[in-house]
């Protein structure tokens, strides 16, 4: 197989079940270029999209105050929660009282620590006529489907060139603030999720633990 000195070579099986969430092995100091960060981009825009509208964008932070200052927002957003008022148990196939979930905790953690030192950020956003087209359920599967899959289409872009990432939504909490930071127009334009982006210290990663395929499997009916 032939690759360019950006890429790692991995095959697509690779590429789709060891792209983790990185959030210790991030590594701080080496510069991401742009032109790799624009390479994973052209790679996301044939990622499919609702109606075909392609109406997301994608808003990178390298400045280091501007980072520090999203950052801040990020983490506000993590301590206050997800502001659901769930009376009940969430639903989830892992246990929070697992180790595995210990692990995720402790890694959130240290990437608390040092988010604002990661070479660049990126913010996901999704162009609306108004906020109003997100009110039904099919509204949202049109408009969440043309951005959520050129966000995870980078993600896998940046993984077969030594980049991490990690999906994270904590900010969204606050973000007409982050909006305000950024210059993005709250009324027109609705933020996705949040990256880190960053080489990894080391380019091996293993498939996360999962419940088997088996239970997530109903033929005809539930």
């Amino acid at each position: 197989m032939t690759t360019s000195p950006q890429t790692l070579g991995l095959s697509a099986d690779e590429v789709l079940t060891t792209t983790r969430s990185v959030r210790k092995r991030l590594d701080l100091d080496r510069p991401v270029p742009r032109e790799v960060i624009e390479e994973c981009v052209r790679v996301a825009a044939q990622a499919p999209s609702g109606r075909n509208r392609q109406q997301w964008d994608f808003v990178f932070v390298e400045e280091p105050d501007r980072k520090r200052a999203v950052a801040e927002i990020w983490l506000r957003g993590l301590m206050a929660g997800d502001g659901s008022g769930s009376a009940g148990p969430l639903p989830t196939r892992m246990s929070f009282a697992s180790a595995e979930w210990r692990r995720i905790a402790e890694s959130l953690g240290h990437l608390a620590e040092h988010l604002h030192e990661v070479p660049v950020l990126l913010i996901p956003c999704l162009r609306v006529d108004d906020r109003s087209s997100l009110d039904t359920i099919r509204g949202q599967a049109g408009n969440w489907g043309s951005v959520l899959p050129a966000f995870w289409s980078f993600m896998l872009a940046a993984r077969e060139r030594g980049l991490g990432t990690a999906w994270t939504t904590a900010h969204l909490t606050y973000e007409r603030e982050m909006a305000e930071l950024l210059g993005i127009p709250y009324d027109t334009v609705v933020q996705a999720a949040l990256t880190p982006v960053a080489y990894t210290i080391g380019t091996s990663f293993k498939p996360g633990s999962r419940a088997d395929s088996g239970d997530f499997l109903h033929w005809d009916q539930w």
